[in-house]
């Protein structure tokens, strides 16, 4: 049987784990290590300035888990360097409780923890499911196509330093929803910096404002969303921007102080 590592960033007790873990039953053996607070928002966080503790608790339904005081990608690198024993088939981090769409996944813990896997060479799914005003969170949707998504992953697995990056919509345009592959869309973002005062006149701050929203582009996983479909977008660690590279060779990269530039 494969066996298959969930983790997310809501925290070990968040109800879109258990909505994956029991999604997933029957599958492969599944193990569950997951951070015991929230991460959101950690993007790829690896802790080294400070011990890391782990501990085993119980889900919902009964069953065993570990939990660490460490983020998702922590809790990916510990499994993987020996708190579980080989070998780890699949890591599947989710379902996170928001989208994570465009640039989010830059900020995401819950992409950060399937980034994790595949940097140890461990194909990797990250699940999110959206959220809006005035509609109840629904996990089946999301539940439903990681199965399949991690049935396909298995079977036919993933490129080198890939992993797939999975969003399901708040409202689906029918049942079931229709999947999508889609291209990273563009987030927009309207974040406000928000000053207070402690009781003694010292300044502390937040960064507050409005949910982001996104430019509904067809073919990306915002536009996927925006048309109630459920979104796939193949995610590659090389960042490389290949097209500018011939670009960036041309630039006078190199100077000579003698020249005076620079000074």
């Amino acid at each position: 049987m494969p066996r298959i590592l969930l983790t997310n960033d809501d925290g070990v007790h968040a109800p879109g784990l258990l909505a994956l873990k029991k999604a997933l039953e029957g599958l492969g053996e599944i193990i569950v290590f997951a951070p015991d607070h929230n991460w959101s928002a950690a993007g790829h966080t690896k802790t080294m300035h400070k011990p890391l503790r782990v501990e085993e608790t119980t889900l919902e339904d009964g069953s065993p888990a570990l939990t660490s005081n460490g983020a998702p990608s922590d809790c990916v690198a510990l499994a993987v360097l020996g708190l579980v024993d080989p070998p780890i088939d699949l890591v599947i981090s989710g379902i996170n409780l928001g989208a994570n769409m465009g640039y989010d996944i830059t900020y995401s813990g819950t992409v950060a923890g399937a980034m994790e896997a595949v940097v140890n060479g461990i194909p990797a799914i990250a699940v999110s499911q959206e959220i809006q005003a005035g509609v109840d969170v629904d996990f089946s949707t999301a539940a439903s196509v990681a199965r399949r998504m991690a049935q396909l992953v298995l079977e036919r697995g993933l490129p080198p330093d890939t992993f797939l990056n999975v969003n399901a919509p708040a409202r689906p345009a029918r049942v079931p929803p229709e999947v999508v592959v889609t291209r990273l869309g563009r987030r927009v973002y309207r974040d406000a910096l928000i000053r207070r005062e402690d009781p003694r006149g010292r300044p502390y701050y937040w960064i507050g404002g409005d949910p982001p929203t996104g430019v509904p582009e067809p073919g990306t996983d915002v536009g996927a969303l925006a048309e109630g479909k459920v979104s796939v977008t193949p995610i590659t660690m090389d960042m490389t921007h290949y097209r500018f590279l011939a670009d960036l060779r041309t630039w006078p990269l190199t100077h000579s102080l003698e020249d005076g530039e620079g000074r």
